[in-house]
């Protein structure tokens, strides 16, 4: 029976590799926000900064199921508008959001 006497050395590339898809959205411009509904569901969305809220409503419909004119985003009391970007709200990379449902 073979035993294995050292610890498996991780080599120091393979943490670049569990990153990779981090920053190749970097690379791509991309960001991903965290749409959470509070019932026990966490939708990762990947879109663009100059996407619209109405174009991350539609993204989040596609993965949950409902329609996108029943979503509703906010962030404490502040209820995102249809027609203004990402960019301009100040939503970055990793951003939690509130989803609630109509």
């Amino acid at each position: 029976m073979c035993s294995v006497s050292k610890p498996f050395l991780v080599p120091t590339y393979w943490s670049f590799l569990r990153s990779a898809p981090s920053a190749l959205l970097a690379i791509l411009g991309m960001i991903e926000v965290i749409c959470n509904d509070r019932i026990g569901r966490k939708i990762r969305v990947k879109c663009n900064p100059d996407d619209t809220i109405a174009d991350l409503k539609k993204l989040i419909a596609a993965q949950c199921g409902t329609r996108w004119e029943k979503i509703r985003i906010q962030k404490w009391y502040n209820t995102y508008k249809d027609h203004i970007t990402l960019e301009d709200y100040e939503i970055k990379d990793g951003m939690g959001l509130e989803l609630y449902y109509n």
